[in-house]
């Protein structure tokens, strides 16, 4: 049975205490809190002067797949062609339309655990099945290359890589890329990277992409990304996938009887986003790394919670174990989704239970927010694990 998004459940159980009048910390949406850099606002300003509100083309403008194909260069040191690009209604959508290109009924995908809550659903509406790899949190969880190879079976078709991922911040390093990349190359998977945090990596250089480390798996492989998360952009809904030429001939077909063209408006955007300066970048990665020191090192001071330091993306993913079978008036807490109900109900704090994510005895904390509301929260969350 396909399951509401655990993340967006979140974000409306928040709406609703707030239209109650009641103040809640929100840790539960995956969104940044900056606002889209000026540059970015301004060329979708200039796109509806110049009269940029009819249909485009349904894979997108040849000045968005242009600066896609920029973009990939300039950052990834990968080369594509404009017909091996696709834009699509958000990194979300071009998952979905993925899948349902490339999967048949009863494959398996292999998706290292934590994962995106909406993986599993997803793939099950393309008839396909998440195979859930579980990593270790000793191990940073991480997938080592054993995990990987022991994992593929008979109906294994395709493998998601999420680096850094949502929800426990991991980042593979060069290392560990290329140990998975042997795997892979000794395999027939298709690859899916999912890139949409790949800016957000603190305390090192981003490694090079796994194309990079491995260009003989760029036939089979799709690089999937957005513009939401490293310009400040969830709203303007523009993702992007490249892929082999048949791939995105056949993720545009489906496109064209799905939803056509992503907004023009905001394909204007994200051309400015991709191709236009990049200086914007760099400041929100620094406020973010801040964010991450202050939020881990003030959940590790709470009793019982014990919270890795992610590498990347914007997310912490502590566990909580140690408050489970605990009782309050509301019911007895079994996992990390009993434990944030109560957190929204007495602190008034939003997280969101790590039982989608694959761990039940976790919880995700989103920290796009402010260093005032992050003490603030946390306080909230220790006063009230305290009570229990």
């Amino acid at each position: 049975m396909i399951k509401p998004s655990a993340t967006m459940a979140v974000t409306e159980a928040s709406a609703a205490l707030r239209a109650q009048g009641i103040q809640v910390i929100d840790f539960g949406a995956g969104e940044p809190d900056f606002s889209t850099p000026e540059h970015i606002c301004n060329a979708a300003t200039r796109a509806l002067a110049a009269g940029a509100t009819k249909y485009t083309p349904v894979g997108g403008t040849a000045a968005l797949k242009q600066a896609i194909v920029a973009k990939l260069k300039r950052d990834n040191g990968l080369e594509y062609a404009p017909a091996e690009v696709i834009a699509s209604c958000g990194g979300k959508h071009s998952l979905f339309v993925a899948f349902h290109a490339l999967f048949g009924q009863g494959e398996e995908v292999l998706v290292p655990a934590p994962f995106w809550v909406s993986y599993p659903d997803m793939l099950a509406l393309a008839g396909a099945r998440a195979k859930i790899v579980m990593t270790r949190e000793e191990d940073g969880f991480k997938m080592t290359p054993d995990e990987l190879r022991r994992a593929i079976g008979p109906q294994t078709r395709a493998i998601i890589l999420n680096s850094p991922s949502n929800p426990a911040g991991v980042a593979y390093d060069e290392q560990e890329l290329d140990g998975l990349a042997q795997v892979l190359l000794d395999s027939d998977l298709t690859v899916i990277t999912d890139d949409v945090y790949e800016m957000m990596v603190y305390g090192a250089s981003r490694p090079r992409h796994l194309l990079q480390l491995a260009p003989a798996l760029k036939p089979r492989t799709l690089v999937i990304n957005s513009v939401s998360k490293t310009y400040a952009m969830t709203g303007w809904r523009v993702g992007y996938t490249a892929a082999p030429k048949e791939v995105v001939a056949a993720m545009s077909t489906l496109q064209g009887q799905m939803t056509s063209n992503p907004s023009a408006v905001a394909q204007a955007a994200a051309a400015e986003a991709l191709g236009g300066s990049q200086d914007c970048v760099a400041p929100m990665m620094r406020e973010f790394g801040k964010r991450r020191d202050f939020i881990v090192d003030r959940l590790n001071r709470i009793p019982g919670v014990r919270c890795l330091r992610p590498q990347g993306a914007f997310y912490v993913f502590p566990n909580v174990a140690a408050y489970m079978g605990k009782s309050w008036s509301g019911g007895r807490i079994e996992n990390g989704d009993h434990l944030a109900l109560y957190l929204l109900q007495e602190a008034h704090v939003a997280v969101v239970g790590g039982t989608d994510f694959g761990y039940p005895d976790h919880v995700r904390i989103s920290y796009p927010n402010s260093l005032e509301n992050l003490a603030a929260g946390a306080d909230k969350i220790e006063a009230a694990l305290a009570k229990l």
